[in-house]
């Protein structure tokens, strides 16, 4: 019995299975396209020239901006640096003349204080020429002289941990300011020292006279117009005990106590065997004049001329 062969198809070739987004092959062109091609082209020529001017004059144009800010930054250093060794001179000039005055200053300061020192001098040689029994008296009251003795050693500070600056001085009454010492403070220690029976005080080592001046300058004590440091060590030449007792009893001993219950003020009082206090440097000394014949016939009264310095 025959076999018939194997029926083998001829014609067109099979047939694929369509794709499942056949139909929505316009959609698939998009995203796999999403740019257009001249644009994309246009990109990469752009990339390509590094979006540099493509025109001859653009080009021109930027390489002459660049030779101009060069330029620029070229004169500018040159002149900075030509500018440094003027400026330099010009300051070394002004701190040659800063220097030189300050010099000048300082020299006519010491001119002053020689001749402060020899009026101070010739008044003290005038105070202490012949004149009796007064002639210690005078040259006491005057401060001209040198002053050893018992007496008292007054020492006062401001409050602990007091910052400087602030505050002006402390009215008459109520206390109203701050734990530091001042100028009033000093002055009504000083008058009731006088009053108590001293016979000499000094304050740091200047020594006071009947016309000695105590006030204040910003935050500083001033005593004839030389600044005060705290703490103010004040030394009064009289009957030791006595004098301490007689000070703290009166009203500006109370009131020096009262400065250190309030303010904390600090302060220490204590009887010396020997006290020595130096002479006042500068002195004012006044002459008077008698009244003549012909000023008393024109009815004018006593003429009374001031000489001196301070």
């Amino acid at each position: 019995m025959s076999q018939q062969p194997p029926v083998r198809s001829t014609g067109s070739p099979p047939v694929r299975p369509a794709r499942p987004d056949a139909s929505m092959s316009l959609l698939t062109n998009v995203m796999e396209h999403s740019l257009d091609e001249g644009y994309a082209e246009a990109a990469a020529r752009r990339e390509a020239d590094g979006r540099l001017p493509r025109t001859l004059r653009a080009k021109l144009g930027l390489a002459a901006g660049l030779v101009l800010a060069a330029m620029v930054v070229t004169v500018g250093a040159a002149e900075a640096r030509i500018a440094a060794p003027v400026v330099a001179k010009e300051r070394e000039e002004l701190i040659d003349r800063i220097d030189e005055e300050t010099a000048a200053a300082n020299a006519l300061e010491r001119g002053v204080d020689e001749l402060r020192d020899e009026v101070g001098e010739r008044q003290r040689k005038a105070l202490n020429t012949k004149g009796g029994e007064q002639e210690q008296l005078v040259g006491l009251l005057a401060g001209s002289t040198d002053v050893e003795g018992p007496g008292i050693s007054l020492v006062i500070d401001d409050a602990k941990d007091t910052a400087q600056g602030g505050g002006g001085p402390r009215e008459s009454s109520g206390f109203s300011d701050t734990g530091r010492v001042r100028d009033r403070d000093m002055q009504r220690i000083v008058n009731g020292l006088w009053q108590s029976g001293a016979e000499a005080v000094a304050i740091n080592g200047q020594r006071l006279t009947a016309l000695s001046a105590i006030r204040a300058a910003g935050d500083a004590i001033l005593v004839d117009n030389k600044p005060l440091v705290p703490p103010y060590t004040v030394l009064a030449v009289g009957e030791g005990n006595r004098l301490n007792t007689t000070f703290q009893d009166s009203a500006d001993g109370l009131y020096l106590h009262a400065l250190k219950e309030n303010f904390n003020i600090r302060f220490t009082i204590s009887t010396k065997d020997k006290v020595r206090l130096p002479a006042a440097p500068s002195l004012i000394v006044r002459t008077a004049e008698p009244k003549t014949a012909e000023a008393e016939g024109r009815g004018q009264g006593t003429v009374d001329t001031e000489k001196g310095t301070s």
